[in-house]
């Protein structure tokens, strides 16, 4: 099992006041305790820490932008203004200028295409992070219409 331990450093958070940083950690000290590791990964940790909580707390808005940098920031930011669209064949994160299709843990954005290592499970684009976000909160809006048809008028 590792153990993070981390000074407290204030720094701008996306939604006003102090709070975590909009970059990965580097102000951490890392230690081993006991033998083996836990098994679960910096996504499943904030996945685990959303559930239990049923909201976005401080605590995991830390462990998410800790994992993800600017994009778990962004993906943040995108929950908190319920840009997490849910229709009955798709996924839909509003964008800045376009909207993006999530399947899953997949995305057709060119930060997944170009930037993330798909076998990697913590390398997720600001998109899949604000839909696993959104799911685990409670926060998707939710649109009783198929996406496809919604697409043709866009």
């Amino acid at each position: 099992m590792w153990v993070v331990v981390r000074p407290p450093v204030a720094r701008p958070d996306p939604l006003g006041g102090l709070g975590p940083a909009s970059g990965p950690r580097s102000d951490r000290t890392c230690f081993a305790v006991g033998s083996g590791t836990s098994g679960v990964n910096a996504v499943e940790a904030w996945e685990q820490t959303l559930e239990a909580a049923g909201e976005l707390t401080s605590e995991a808005a830390d462990a998410i932008i800790d994992a993800h940098g600017d994009r778990g920031v962004t993906a943040i930011e995108a929950v908190g203004e319920r840009r997490v669209k849910q229709y009955r064949d798709f996924t839909v994160v509003v964008g800045h200028s376009e909207e993006y299709v999530v399947e899953g843990d997949a995305c057709r954005c060119a930060d997944s295409r170009y930037n993330l290592d798909p076998d990697d499970p913590e390398q997720l684009c600001w998109h899949v992070v604000a839909a696993k976000i959104a799911r685990r909160i409670d926060a998707v809006d939710h649109h009783d219409m198929w996406y496809s048809e919604v697409r043709e008028f866009l």
